[in-house]
């Protein structure tokens, strides 16, 4: 098969406008990046469609979350049934897709929808057009984005935030627990390592080995208020919970409104997309009241197992607005404040200048919690980590 120049045919055209379409959906992929996805086209050649995926995947995706997302990019990008020997050559794009446009993940149908002239989404209201992430956006923008409150945006900017959340990281506090390690300093002898080391210089002893305990991340328990008031702030949330704890050893979520739900096995699932579908069918209580002593009552009953050694850090996510019985209220709490590490209220209501917890749930929850951290916008969810630290320090 001839394959011709690429820089005067349409393959390096083609995979510009795929690279393109990759940024729209968040795959974080650059010139360079995009360069090496049109050689490596060339490299693999263009007789099997499978292969130049691969190969193209390999170079432009470097996120496991991603990896999905381009899959599915790639199919509605580079598919036309009709003329299929001239798109292995020629790799024609176009906008129809293997899979249906309701089964693709909102990430994908996003980055697929019609463009207008300037590379923007086409919307029929004026009030919802789309804010792009790679090029339209300018510094100014995504500053005021960083520090707007994920109630007042509209659907295109809180897309947008969604995706920014994903990107934040959340270091959590460790702990030295009582396994040891092989270090350079400790407070006991390494006697394997005497040995060793002995063995190796004639029955001298050069150096002592020492044995140091090592650090683990602290066992975390997150439980996210999903009533009406907290509709705006629980998916992006849980988002960003999702894509900031992936590697923590031990994460427990549950969610509560009128009752309690356990969405750790849908915290399994290792994309943030999958991950948040398995949520939604699993609420089943979404936007309505909220009953955070009946649900923390279920926790005790249980799923009192999930708090280690009174090693857990717990997180609560809610606004206070509660509608139970405060007096049972505090009981739970105290339990739950008893059998923790830290028991944090993270409270979207401190966007308000002279917030005072004066609900009855609320000010159940400020007597009971060791800490109160607003988590209203992106540059507080940046400032968590450093937030955590200075609360387990105190």
């Amino acid at each position: 098969m001839q394959l011709g120049d690429s820089r005067t045919g349409k393959l390096a055209a083609n995979i510009a406008g795929f690279g393109r379409t990759l940024r729209r959906a968040g795959v974080r992929v650059d010139s360079s990046r995009i360069a090496l996805a049109t050689h490596a086209a060339i490299a693999v050649g263009l007789g099997q469609k499978q292969d130049i995926s691969a190969a193209m995947e390999a170079v432009m995706v470097s996120r496991e979350q991603d990896r999905m997302v381009f899959r599915e990019l790639f199919d509605a990008y580079f598919r036309n049934p009709d003329v299929a020997a001239k798109l292995l050559a020629q790799l024609l794009p176009s906008a129809e897709g293997k899979a249906e446009p309701s089964k693709r993940r909102p990430r994908v149908r996003e980055a697929l929808a019609p463009q207008n002239a300037y590379g923007q989404q086409a919307k029929p209201k004026p009030s919802d057009k789309e804010v792009e992430f790679d090029a339209a956006m300018t510094a100014s923008s995504l500053d005021r984005l960083k520090h707007a409150d994920f109630n007042s945006l509209s659907g295109s900017e809180y897309r947008l935030v969604e995706r920014l959340a994903r990107d934040v990281r959340l270091p959590l506090p460790h702990f030295a627990s009582r396994r040891t390690r092989p270090a350079t300093s400790g407070a006991r002898i390494h006697w394997p390592g005497v040995m060793h080391q002995a063995s190796q210089t004639g029955g001298e002893l050069v150096r002592l080995p020492r044995l140091a305990r090592r650090q683990q991340a602290l066992p975390l328990l997150v439980l996210v208020d999903v009533s009406g008031s907290m509709e705006r702030y629980a998916r992006l949330l849980l988002a960003f919970l999702h894509a900031a704890t992936r590697r923590h050893p031990r994460r427990d979520v549950f969610a509560f409104g009128t009752h309690l739900t356990d969405l750790t096995p849908a915290f399994k699932v290792a994309d943030t997309d999958d991950m948040l579908a398995h949520a939604s069918a699993a609420i089943d209580d979404f936007a309505g009241g909220t009953q955070l002593g009946d649900s923390l009552a279920t926790l005790r009953r249980l799923h009192s197992r999930r708090l280690v050694g009174r090693r857990t850090l717990v997180l609560i996510i809610t606004d206070g607005l509660d509608t139970g019985e405060p007096g049972a209220l505090v009981k739970e709490l105290a339990w739950l404040r008893l059998r923790s590490r830290r028991l944090l209220w993270l409270n979207p209501l401190l966007r308000f200048e002279g917030y005072a917890p004066l609900a009855r749930g609320a000010a159940a929850l400020h007597s009971q919690a060791h800490g109160m951290l607003a988590v209203h916008n992106v540059s507080k969810l940046e400032d968590l980590a450093a937030s955590l630290a200075a609360l387990m320090k105190r």
